[in-house]
């Protein structure tokens, strides 16, 4: 059987919740991509251009650092990466995480907490952050309770 890991980053544990819940059902490792920089509320307002979320996401070459910590990923054939969709995209923190490791041969599958909008470019985008690995849209999670998640689980 495949051996899986839930990487997931949360700027507000919106998609924390949805990544435990996601690791239980799918018997998987758990981790959190943690920025070195925590955001704050100011960060995270996205109605200021200023706000260090809009600058990151204005800028696609942005790589927010992530507190220092070195995965085994030669344990994991799956990886369920999850994020907060921010600007139609993921957050490029998102991109730092996929750019720190060696992912040849890895599928990794995205899943998403959104405030209203899909997927949108976030596979093309990307892709040349993973350049080895297979990339596939999963699933919006938004208020996904156990049961729903178990569900999609089994699809895998």
């Amino acid at each position: 059987m495949a051996k899986r890991l839930v990487a997931y980053f949360s700027a507000s544990s919106t998609t924390k919740k949805v990544a435990e819940m996601l690791a239980e059902a799918a018997k998987a490792d758990l981790y959190e991509i943690e920025p070195k920089v925590p955001y704050t509320q100011a960060d995270l307002d996205w109605m200021n251009k200023k706000s260090r979320s809009s600058v990151e996401m204005n800028d696609k070459k942005i790589r927010p650092e992530i507190a220092e910590e070195n995965l085994d990923m030669s344990a994991y054939d799956e990886i369920l990466l999850g994020y907060p969709i921010w600007w139609y995209v993921a957050p490029t923190i998102i991109n730092t995480f996929l750019e720190k490791y060696d992912l040849t041969g890895k599928k990794i599958i995205l899943f998403a907490t959104s405030g209203g909008s899909g997927f949108g470019n976030t596979v093309q985008e990307l892709q040349p952050s993973a350049p080895g690995a297979e990339i596939v849209e999963g699933k919006l999670l938004n208020r996904a309770d156990k049961q729903e998640i178990e569900d999609w689980v089994k699809t895998l």
